[in-house]
Parts: structure tokens; C-alpha cells; sequence
């Protein structure tokens, strides 16, 4: 899984970040009484000029904290301000480092990680036919090199452990004002896009809607929504391949949702670790286009045994391949036999009014 390899460490940018104080929003978290604690610790692979730390807690209790901080950083001139969130496990804690402009340390090697339990060895199992290795058998249903399988557990169990204490913030926040968010995932190239500012034109004069959107790089997709006149919000996850419940918790502040309102969280473009990560919201919805071959869902079971709806998509483009969508139902089912199927054309309009009709009564459940 994608926290074994440390992916959006440090690259994680959301549009209005370098004018936003997270503080400043009327927003308070149900699950603490709020206790704002400042402490200092030695940053060992920083220099002192040009850098602060500013760390806030929200513990009922004082508590006795360690944590480590292993990073590299290569000199390249002057940076701009970068706001880097990093997830310490606290009991609902979020550690914020502030990096204002100053000269960078030179690359420095990484302490070795003591605390870590040795890796034991591991031995990839071998498919009953000779000819293929599966490295998902583990304890941890993933592999990383020289990292053993309780290793990647433990991580796995903080990250998500972390994650799903945001996430419930999250819907405890939408509930409140009625929102109805819906988390869409797919591939890369499925529709989302299209599927979504077709939806918005329709549904954006009826009710108010909003759009937070995950992508690695470029804000072209939330131009595209903001073109319908719905508002929206670029996540740009830099290396991540997936949003988290932290990334759209800012998002939806700076949105200001509307109560009875819907919110469209388009997740970046992967059938993996988006399976993982509780973003607050009421469903996941997978898209699957027709181009992708019928068997994605046995592909990748994880996301589709999350998926409350998949939505078979570009059905118009049928006549020209070899797409066989009730054996891609049948798939989807063995491994989520529960799972809503609407087949549509976002381009041509065809199957769009049985995905207005799910989105209604979704709003009135």
C-alpha cells in the first residue's frame, strides 16, 4: 500500500494554501474539549535560519510526546513558502510544519530507524502454474523492500487509524448540515470529469452543489467545474495518489458548503489506495468506462467491495469493442455482491436520468 513508500511527503497543495490560516474558520472538533498546548523540539536536519515549527495540539490531557523527523532536502536557491502536513500520531493530533524561505541544508543521509523491528524475510507466493509471483499474500497484503510484514502493518494501522478519526470528523461535520458527499474513484481516463460537469448542469440550477477535486498536478479540472458556475476547489496531491480525509477537511472549509447541499469529491485517477482512505463521505462511487475491459473489478476487488454504485460509462463507444457489461456486473458482484449498477453515456445523455434519479434518492435517504 502507498504508505510504505511515502508517497506526498511534502507535495501535498490545495489551492489558497499559502493565504489560508487553518485557524481562522469557525470549526470545532466534537470529539475534544480543545486545549491548545505549544512545545519546541531540535530539528536535527534543519538549519535554524529561515525555518519554524509551529505545532498545535488538541489533547484533553498533557501528554509526554516523541516523535522523529526523518527528511531530506537538497540546496537548490530559495523556496517558497510550503506547507507541509504531517500525520504524528497524538490521539487527533495534526502537526503542522511551517517552512518560510531561507537556504537549504545539504542533503543529509537518514538516521536508521531503530525503533523498527527487524524485517524478517519474505518469500513472494508462487502462482500454482509456475509462471507468475504474488506479493499481496503477506500479513500485510502488500510488499516494500527491506521492510518486513509487521513493519508495514503498524504503519498501515497508524496512517488509517489517523485517517479515520478525520473522517469522522468529516461526516459528523456533513451530517450537520446535511450534506450528501459522495467520493468518485476510477482510472485515469474513465469520465469523471465529463460525468460530473454534465451532472452539474443539470442539477446546479435545482440545488447548491460544490466540487472538491484530486489530481497530481494542474488546476484544469477544477476550471472545467467552475466553467458550469459550481464552485470548486483544486487538491493537488503532488506525488499522492490519493486524497485524504485531512485534504478535504480543508477543502470543504474553504468551499463554505451550504447546508442540503452536495458535494462531488473526484479522487485522483487510481483503483488502489483511494480504496483505503475514509474521506468522510456517505459512498464511494466507481466509475469504470467501457475502454477498461470487463474484469476491473477482479483486478481491483478492493475498490469495488467499497463501492456503494459502479457506473459502467461511455456506453455509446459499445458498437466499436468487445465489452461484455453483464459479465463486468457479474464480476463486480463476486466481489461486492451488493453493489448498484448504472450503465450511462455522460457524453450522449443515455442512462443519465437513472443516475439523477440514484443522486435523489441518495439526497432524501
Amino acid at each position: 500500500m502507498c504508505t510504505t513508500c511515502g508517497c506526498a511527503s511534502g507535495e501535498r497543495k490545495i489551492e489558497g494554501d499559502d493565504t489560508y490560516n487553518h485557524d481562522n474558520h469557525p470549526h470545532h472538533n466534537h470529539h475534544n474539549d480543545e486545549q491548545h498546548q505549544d512545545h519546541h523540539h531540535d530539528q536535527h536536519l534543519h538549519h535554524d535560519e529561515g525555518h519554524h515549527h509551529e505545532h498545535h495540539h488538541h489533547d484533553a490531557q498533557p501528554q509526554h510526546i516523541q516523535h522523529k523527523h526523518k527528511n531530506k532536502y537538497v540546496a537548490k536557491g530559495e523556496q517558497p513558502v510550503i506547507v507541509h502536513h504531517h500525520y504524528y500520531y497524538h490521539q487527533g493530533d495534526v502537526h503542522h510544519h511551517y517552512h518560510g524561505k531561507g537556504p537549504q541544508p545539504r542533503v543529509t543521509a537518514e538516521p536508521e530507524d531503530t525503533d523498527a523491528p527487524a524485517a524478517e524475510s519474505f518469500v513472494p507466493q508462487v502462482h500454482s502454474d509456475q509462471q507468475g509471483l504474488h506479493y499481496g499474500q503477506g500479513e500485510a497484503g502488500c510488499h516494500a523492500p527491506g521492510m518486513g510484514q509487521r513493519r508495514l502493518l503498524q504503519i498501515e494501522q497508524d496512517v488509517l487509524s489517523k485517517n479515520n478519526h478525520l473522517a469522522q470528523h468529516n461526516r459528523e461535520h456533513f451530517a450537520e448540515q446535511h450534506i450528501l458527499a459522495l467520493n468518485l474513484v476510477s482510472s485515469p481516463g474513465s469520465g469523471k470529469t465529463t460525468l460530473l460537469t454534465n451532472t452539474l448542469q443539470i442539477l446546479a440550477q435545482q440545488l447548491p452543489c460544490a466540487v472538491i477535486e484530486g489530481d497530481q498536478q494542474t488546476t484544469h479540472d477544477a476550471e472545467r467545474i467552475r466553467a458550469t458556475g459550481v464552485p470548486a476547489i483544486q487538491v493537488n496531491t503532488g506525488k499522492g495518489c490519493h486524497l485524504d480525509a485531512q485534504m478535504v477537511h480543508d477543502a470543504a472549509h474553504r468551499l463554505e458548503l451550504a447546508n442540503d447541499s452536495l458535494l462531488f469529491i473526484e479522487n485522483v485517477g487510481n483503483l488502489v489506495c483511494p480504496a483505503s482512505f475514509d474521506l468522510g463521505e456517505r459512498h464511494k462511487v466507481a466509475v469504470l468506462s467501457v475502454t477498461e475491459g470487463e474484469d476491473k473489478p477482479l483486478k481491483y476487488p478492493h475498490m469495488f467491495a467499497a463501492s456503494t454504485l459502479m457506473i459502467i460509462n461511455k456506453i455509446d463507444l459499445l458498437p466499436y469493442l468487445n465489452f461484455d457489461i453483464e459479465q463486468c456486473v457479474a464480476y463486480a458482484r463476486q466481489v461486492n455482491p451488493g453493489i448498484q449498477v448504472i450503465a450511462l453515456s455522460a457524453t450522449s445523455g443515455e442512462g443519465m436520468d437513472l443516475w439523477l434519479e440514484w443522486l435523489e434518492a441518495q439526497r432524501c435517504a
